[in-house]
């Protein structure tokens, strides 16, 4: 009994076979059918390849959403170079509350504006990237995929000593302020704080020492993450004009980043540059300097680094590799099927009569084909 049973069992197993085996005695192999195979196969393989590349790509998802943190404080990251000496200028920022903001976190650094051969070479490269940041914006999803290598973004040290006097002023560090509307200004004389407002004492300054020509080596918003260019890094303004003001209006937009190698809160940034002369006269009013206004975006953007999951990979290699057979047989039987029309209709090949056995051979040949006009001769 057991054994009929197990005998039924292994029936009904062999019956839901959905691969039947064909002896080899009943298939037919050709010259065409095995050229096939091989393009096929070629094909599968290049095809597998590209996706396992695909596989190996992630890429950026852009989530957004509005910004409830509004009590916490945005730090703002400053590397200027102005052609004034340090103790003709002056950095502060004032935000939309009139509150001044000491700027104890800057420092002033006596350094020479022109750059050398490799800091050039470095601005150069710098703003190469900046223009293709603006003709592609999907190249800052490159630059967020490969923040973890820590590429420098700073400008390289002066190579060597050199004589030149020390006639520029390198403005550089951070400040945290307050997540609203600000001013963030550099202008002659040190900055003081007073009842009635804030100035700068420019009085002990000639005006014949205004120079404000200046190079943005780095500015941005949130924590520092290397590998990120900012719209504004490698900015570089010459004026031969002593009172010229120099204006950059900035919207921020808070932005989380969560690669696979790294998570900061940052913020990205647009901005919009304007410059005139202040002439009193021709009724250009104003105060000659650099003038930094921001203002903050009501929307936060989290972007997130994903993968193709591993599923996902191999559902699609199986597709590759069952819809390249089923095309690839597909067109083969067409293609077969044309070339033996062609051919019994205008007997050539093997379809081609020979004398003797002409009717019979025709007949065998014409025999289970689908042929247009074969009849026996």
């Amino acid at each position: 009994m057991r054994r009929l049973s197990r005998r039924k069992a292994l029936s009904l197993v062999k019956e839901l076979d959905a691969f039947p085996k064909v002896p080899d005695s009943y298939m037919e192999t050709s010259a065409s059918g095995g050229t096939v195979s091989l393009l096929a196969f070629g094909v599968m393989a290049v095809l597998a390849v590209l996706e396992f590349f695909v596989y190996r790509d992630t890429w950026m998802k852009y989530d957004y959403e509005v910004d409830k943190d509004f009590s916490s404080k945005m730090r703002i990251n400053i590397d200027i170079t102005v052609a004034m000496k340090c103790q003709h200028v002056g950095a502060d920022i004032l935000d939309l509350a009139e509150t001044m903001i000491m700027s104890n976190g800057l420092k002033y650094e006596p350094v020479i504006f022109e750059l050398s051969p490799q800091q050039r070479l470095w601005h150069r490269t710098l703003l190469v990237i900046q223009k293709g940041l603006g003709e592609q914006h999907s190249l800052q999803d490159v630059l967020y995929k490969t923040v973890h290598k820590g590429a420098p973004t700073t400008l390289p040290l002066r190579e060597g000593a050199s004589l030149e006097p020390l006639s520029a002023c390198r403005i550089h560090g951070h400040i945290y302020v307050n997540k609203v509307a600000g001013n963030f200004h550099i202008t002659v004389g040190k900055p003081i704080q007073h009842p009635r407002g804030h100035a700068h004492i420019a009085a002990f300054v000639s005006h014949q020492t205004y120079n404000f020509s200046h190079r943005i080596d780095l500015l941005s918003f949130g924590e520092e993450v290397p590998g990120v260019i900012h719209p504004l890094d490698g900015t570089q303004k010459t004026t031969p004009n002593n009172n010229q003001m120099f204006q950059y209006f900035i919207t921020v937009v808070p932005t989380k980043l969560h690669t696979y190698k790294i998570s900061a809160d940052t913020h990205q940034f647009a901005v919009t540059e304007r410059e005139r002369e202040i002439d009193h006269a021709a009724g250009s009013h104003g105060v000659a300097g650099i003038f930094v206004k921001y203002d903050t975006s009501a929307l936060m953007v989290t972007v997130r680094e994903q993968h193709m999951p591993l599923g996902q990979f191999l559902v699609r290699l199986c597709g590759i590799v069952g819809g390249v057979f089923s095309t690839t047989g597909m067109l083969h039987r067409f293609v077969g099927t044309c070339v033996d029309v062609v051919c019994c209709r205008f007997k050539l090949g093997v379809y081609k009569p020979t004398e003797g056995l002409k009717s019979m051979q025709t007949f065998n040949r014409c025999s289970g084909r689908n042929c247009c006009k074969c009849s026996l001769q």
